[in-house]
């Protein structure tokens, strides 16, 4: 997958998934870590559900997947995560959304967890539906009635995510790190940032208004980055939303990053309108920061 060589990732999950097809049906089997929720089984005429059992951000990439799978199923049932029902509901592509946290799934013939999809699909790296935006864009630009008003006078109103979860903090960049970023002339940064480091925006050695009151329900965040002009974040699910959002968007990855990011590419075919910004060294933040900084400052010249 990290090349791009999706065939060969494929064929090695059949090796994986083949012996534990063949001995599901034995009295005491127990799915080990490394198998999947899909048994292989086709989708044809039958009830599926979709499990979300991943990261808010898996969900968000690989959803993408269920217009295709309603295709060919007869109905289609999604257990997403609930934090993320408000920012998919009002589309008529995703099927029966409910609270996958909550909700009982109906009776159903086939399983599959949402970040299988591509497996079971067989999507090749040109095959990737890339089309963006695939969530509901009218039914979230309605929500942004509600929110303060960007600065239409800035040059470039810019959406800024530095920290990553708890889990992975290599992900994650201080805003002093950043400082490059605050000498690109014309541009009006806005603190999307949740969670314990959302008030480190006081503290930084360039103006960020803070606008992360605004959009801690994900839906909000979402109806804001239709209003923005550009996104710039760490891997995290904010990367995902603008991208599926269809938004411009600008990624800092650390050196070593996931596997979805592939190596070495400045872009992705998950998300055409998204850009990648890669740490040269593990932990070191300069270039990136640099690099970021003068591509911001380009865009507010050129705006």
């Amino acid at each position: 997958m990290r090349r791009g060589d999706f065939e060969e990732a494929w064929r090695q999950t059949d090796r994986i998934e083949a012996p534990r097809r063949a001995r599901q049906r034995d009295p005491g089997f127990v799915r080990g870590p490394q198998h999947l929720t899909w048994n292989g089984e086709p989708f044809d005429a039958r009830d599926v559900v979709v499990r979300c059992d991943h990261g808010l951000g898996d969900t968000l990439q690989f959803i993408r997947y269920v217009p295709r799978l309603r295709k060919l199923a007869r109905s289609v049932t999604v257990l997403v995560q609930p934090p993320l029902l408000g920012v998919l509901e009002g589309s008529d592509d995703l099927g029966d959304l409910r609270d996958g946290w909550n909700a009982a799934p109906p009776r159903y013939d086939v399983e599959i967890e949402v970040m299988e999809l591509p497996y079971a699909f067989r999507s090749t790296f040109p095959s990737v539906p890339s089309a963006v935006p695939y969530l509901p864009v009218d039914a979230i630009r309605r929500r942004a009635t509600a929110l303060p008003p960007f600065d239409r006078s800035a040059g470039l109103n810019v959406g800024l995510v530095w920290a990553a979860s708890d889990w992975d903090r290599m992900r994650s960049v201080s805003l002093h790190e950043l400082a490059p970023l605050g000498r690109a002339p014309g541009v009006r940064f806005y603190s999307l940032q949740q969670g314990n480091q959302a008030a480190a925006y006081s503290h930084a050695p360039f103006a960020i208004e803070p606008y992360s009151g605004h959009t801690g329900d994900i839906a909000a965040a979402a109806a804001a980055m239709l209003q923005l002009d550009l996104v710039v974040t760490v891997d995290a699910m904010a990367a995902h939303l603008a991208g599926a959002l269809g938004r411009p968007v600008w990624v800092l990855l650390k050196h070593d990053a996931d596997w979805r990011w592939m190596d070495a590419v400045q872009s992705s075919p998950w998300y055409p309108t998204m850009r990648l910004f890669r740490q040269a060294r593990e932990g070191d933040w300069s270039v990136v920061a640099h690099a970021v900084g003068d591509a911001l400052a380009a865009g507010a010249g050129a705006s």
